[in-house]
């Protein structure tokens, strides 16, 4: 059954494996519904975060972010002995630094097309310049106009995440989505490859086939720790939860459950 938490977040309870599912840039927490259920009858408990209510009072950086999420995972009552993170796009990155910060509660993790840093100081000033208009464009601009130039890019392909109503609902929320992409920027990360082969959990990276780019960072980063693994989504570009969302279930179950694919 679904359950809200007083902070919007959504839960389903449905075994003692527990997995915290965090969202992509102009994503919702009802974006993991889908997955969750799967992963429900895998007996496999979830919780999808609502990223925004970091962002609803003031900036938050992404070194604060992994801290505040890990706090609050430490200090959640466990329904069992494991718990895992999931995370999608700006959520990978997200989890990420959660993994890299010392003491985290996480015992496993799965990031789908996620991003470890742009390598050079020039790569990262340009992207900061480009989320700042979208930044701009989020908080001014026409909202309508807004989801329709987002979900325009290419890297995102032609898979709809949820319906026109619930993207229109998230507008509500528009102020904490133009800061993420200034606070959450890829350009205001540090490069994390140095980084990755301290993370001492099984950490399952996936991408689509389809999905160049991100397939080969996600080759890259499974190849820098001896904990790491890689999983390519069949017939399936960026938006893999969406995409080619029963195999991504199965998967991301048989990892955590197993640490095998």
């Amino acid at each position: 059954m679904l359950q809200y938490s007083k902070q919007a977040d959504e839960r389903r309870e449905a075994g003692p494996l527990e997995c915290w599912c965090l969202h992509g840039a102009v994503g919702v927490a009802a974006d993991w519904r889908g997955l969750a259920k799967r992963l429900a009858a895998a007996a496999i408990s979830t919780r999808a975060v609502d990223l925004w209510r970091f962002l609803d009072s003031a900036p938050l950086g992404l070194p604060e972010f992994a801290r505040a999420l890990n706090a609050e995972a430490a200090g959640a009552v466990s329904r069992g002995s494991t718990r895992a993170l999931l995370g999608y796009s700006m959520g990978g990155r997200l989890a990420l630094h959660a993994l890299l910060e010392t003491g985290h509660p996480w015992q496993a993790a799965v990031l789908v097309s996620a991003h470890p840093g742009l390598d050079s100081a020039a790569a990262r000033a340009d992207r900061l310049e480009a989320d700042a208009l979208w930044a701009t464009q989020a908080f001014a601009g026409e909202w309508p106009q807004f989801l329709r130039a987002w979900n325009a890019q290419p890297v995102l392909g032609a898979t709809a995440i949820r319906d026109a109503p619930a993207a229109n609902s998230l507008a509500t929320r528009r102020r904490e989505v133009a800061r993420s992409f200034m606070d959450w920027s890829l350009g205001a990360q540090q490069p994390l490859w140095q980084r990755l082969s301290a993370i001492s959990i099984p950490v399952l990276w996936v991408a689509g086939a389809q999905d160049d780019k991100f397939l080969a960072l996600a080759q890259r980063a499974a190849s820098l720790s001896p904990h790491a693994r890689l999983a390519v989504a069949p017939a399936s570009g960026h938006r893999v939860p969406w995409e080619n969302e029963a195999w991504l279930a199965a998967t991301t179950a048989r990892f955590l459950k197993s640490g095998e694919l």
